[in-house]
C-alpha cells in the first residue's frame, strides 16, 4: 500500500505552525509580553508615561528655564502659544506676540498683556542658565527659545515663574518620590511577608499583629506629626529622602499580607519540602524557589502601587505637609491654585493637575495590563 502524497504547506499554514512552536518553546516573561503588547490601551498608557519620564529625567534640556528663575515683568502672564499666523500675515517660522505694560481700568494695577504689532520667533537649540544634566553632565543648551526675549508656553505664577519648565522638574521629582517610596515598600514586603508566610505559627501571628497595627494607623494625623517634626533648617534634600522614606515605611502591609497568602499556599510543594531537606536555608527557599513562583502576580502589584504612592506625595505637599518650595513637585506647584480667585485670574497653574490624573490613569492602565498578561487563562494571548 503506498503512502497517500502530502501536499505542500502554505505559508498561512507555515506560519501558523511557526506562531505554536514559538508560543509552546516561550519563557513564562516572553508571552506575558506577548500578552501585554496586544493591550493597546496598556501600550498606549506605557507611551504615555514613557514620555513624561523622559521629559522629567532631562528637564535641563526641555525645559527653557530653571525652576526658580523669575521674569519680574510678567507676573501671572497668560500662556503664550506659538503660532505661524496673525492679523498682519502669516510667517514660515513660529512665533509669539510681544509684551507691553497697561493698566488695567478697574484695578488701575499695571499689567502686562501681549502686543501683537511685535513678534518674537521661536528658535531651536538656545543657550540658558548653566545647569547639569541629570545632575552630573554641564550644559547650556535648550531645546527652544526666544530671538529676543523669554517665552512661557503655559504661562507665569505669581512670581514670574515659568510653569512649563517648572512642571517639567516636578514632573522629575513626583515621579521620583513614587519610584524610591514603592521600591522602600516592596522590599519591606517581601521581608516580611516572606518570614511570615514560610515560618508560620507564633511568628506568623506576630508579624500579622504588627501588620495590623500599622494599617489602623490614621495616617493624616501621622504625616501631620512627622511633618512637625522635621527641622526647618533642613534643605530641599532632605525632606525629600525623609518623605520618600515615610512613604515607603506605611506603604508595605497590603502587599507584605498578599506575599504571605502566597507562600502559605505553596510551603508545603513538593520542590519546597525538596529545597528544605536538601539543607537550603530558609532565605534561599523563599528567595529561589518560592518567590520566582509568582513574581509576575508581585509586578503587578507593585505597578497598581506607584498611583497610590503619587497622590500622597502630592496631596501631603498640596496641603503644606510635604515637600517645601524651593522644592517643586506637583502638590508643591498646586498650593499656589488654592483659592477660587487665583484659579479665575490664572487658571494655567492647575495645569500639574493634569499631570497628576494622567500619571495616575496611566499607572491604573498598565497595571491592568499586566494583570491580564500574568493571568496564563488570559484570553489575549
Amino acid at each position: 500500500m503506498t503512502d497517500m502524497p502530502q501536499t505542500p504547506e502554505t505559508r498561512t499554514e507555515r506560519r501558523e505552525r511557526e506562531r505554536r512552536e514559538a508560543y509552546y518553546s516561550a519563557s513564562q516573561w516572553t508571552l506575558i509580553w506577548w500578552r501585554f503588547r496586544r493591550h493597546r490601551a496598556a501600550m498606549a498608557a506605557s507611551a504615555i508615561l514613557g514620555l513624561m519620564i523622559i521629559l522629567g529625567l532631562f528637564a535641563e534640556f526641555f525645559a527653557p528655564y530653571g525652576p526658580t528663575e523669575r521674569n519680574r515683568d510678567y507676573l501671572y502672564g497668560a500662556p503664550q502659544m506659538p503660532m505661524f499666523c496673525d492679523q498682519n500675515g502669516c510667517s514660515l517660522r513660529a512665533f509669539v506676540h510681544g509684551t507691553r505694560t497697561e493698566r488695567d481700568p478697574v484695578t488701575l494695577r499695571s499689567r502686562t498683556v501681549p502686543d501683537p504689532q511685535t513678534r518674537r520667533y521661536v528658535q531651536f537649540f538656545v543657550e540658558g542658565q548653566p545647569a547639569k544634566l541629570l545632575g552630573v553632565i554641564p550644559t547650556r543648551t535648550r531645546l527652544f527659545g526666544l530671538d529676543e526675549g523669554r517665552i512661557h508656553l503655559w504661562g507665569t505664577d505669581e512670581l514670574g515663574r515659568d510653569v512649563f519648565s517648572r512642571t517639567l522638574y516636578a514632573t522629575r521629582t513626583s515621579l521620583s518620590i513614587g519610584v524610591l517610596g514603592v521600591i522602600i515598600s516592596f522590599v519591606l514586603a517581601l521581608a516580611i511577608g516572606g518570614i511570615a508566610g514560610y515560618a508560620g505559627g507564633l511568628t506568623d501571628s506576630a508579624i500579622q499583629r504588627v501588620t495590623e497595627v500599622v494599617r489602623v494607623i490614621p495616617v493624616i494625623p501621622l504625616y501631620m506629626g512627622l511633618a512637625a517634626a522635621m527641622p526647618r533648617e533642613w534643605s530641599g534634600l532632605q525632606v525629600y529622602f525623609a518623605m520618600t522614606v515615610i512613604l515607603g515605611a506605611v506603604g508595605w502591609p497590603t502587599l507584605a499580607r498578599r506575599v504571605r497568602s502566597q507562600l502559605l499556599s505553596i510551603r508545603g510543594e513538593d520542590y519546597v519540602t525538596a529545597a528544605r531537606l536538601a539543607g537550603a536555608r530558609p532565605s534561599r527557599i523563599i528567595g529561589t524557589h518560592m518567590l520566582p513562583s509568582f513574581t509576575s502576580f508581585i509586578i503587578v502589584d507593585l505597578v497598581i502601587s506607584f498611583p497610590y504612592m503619587i497622590l500622597s506625595e502630592t496631596a501631603l505637599s498640596f496641603v503644606g505637609l510635604g515637600l517645601r518650595p524651593p522644592a517643586v513637585s506637583w502638590g508643591v506647584m498646586l498650593q499656589q491654585a488654592q483659592s477660587i480667585r487665583v484659579i479665575e485670574q490664572a487658571p494655567w497653574l492647575f495645569i500639574p493637575a493634569l499631570f497628576v490624573v494622567v500619571a495616575v490613569l496611566a499607572f491604573t492602565v498598565i497595571g491592568d495590563g499586566l494583570r491580564d498578561a500574568a493571568d496564563p487563562y488570559s484570553e489575549a494571548r
